[in-house]
């Protein structure tokens, strides 16, 4: 056998093994869609919204607050922020929209008993009044009021993560869910700890 025989047989049985891999990559069943239920979407739009006041408050806090409380604050914010690019990334899979046109619809009646100065969309949420009393205040004050509406701010919340660990049936939204839980609940203790060093309480919930 020549050596020209010897590269054409070569290349022959190179270009079948390549044509057998694309039939059999076309063969291949497509990749699974991302399945999100109306309950994965309705969480990841409202609780979007939810942490994005958590940020707006952490933003409130003026110049001459504690150390420990700047230092709260400022991990918060990181959290909330990177777990709204989190949820905004499951809605882009599905072709959703960041914002409900009903907000809280997925939780049902669970999803809207709130305390607070005013009617609220979601459970936990400081109305506009608290925020407007939040921004305007300063020193000792500023503390407290932050604390006092981000531990309530965070029961919301983990009453809503709950309620989606409970109904879901996506296993990233479930642990997604798990995991702001247990930050959240981490938080508040030391929310809870912070406030009595100030002689503060945690306000009212639900």
């Amino acid at each position: 056998m020549t050596r020209r025989v010897v590269v054409r047989i070569v290349a022959l049985l190179a270009a079948a093994a390549l044509g057998g891999a694309i039939v059999l990559a076309y063969r291949q069943p497509p990749p699974r869609p991302v399945l999100m239920t109306a309950v994965d979407i309705g969480f990841a739009q409202d609780m979007s919204a939810h942490h994005q006041q958590a940020v707006t408050m952490s933003d409130m806090l003026v110049g001459d607050v504690g150390p420990d409380v700047r230092a709260l604050a400022e991990q918060i914010r990181f959290t909330q922020l990177t777990e709204i690019g989190q949820m905004t990334g499951w809605l882009q899979l599905v072709d959703a929209p960041p914002a409900a046109t009903t907000p809280m619809a997925w939780m049902g009646h669970d999803g809207h008993d709130h305390p607070g100065d005013a009617p609220t969309a979601m459970p936990g949420m400081a109305s506009p009044v608290e925020l407007t009393r939040l921004q305007r205040s300063t020193g000792r004050d500023n503390e407290v009021l932050f604390l006092q509406l981000m531990v309530r701010h965070h029961q919301g919340g983990i009453d809503m993560a709950s309620y989606v660990v409970r109904q879901t049936a996506t296993d990233p939204v479930r642990r997604a869910a798990a995991v702001m839980i247990n930050e959240q609940a981490q938080d508040i203790q030391v929310m809870t700890t912070l406030l009595a060093h100030r002689d503060g309480a945690p306000l009212p919930y639900p």
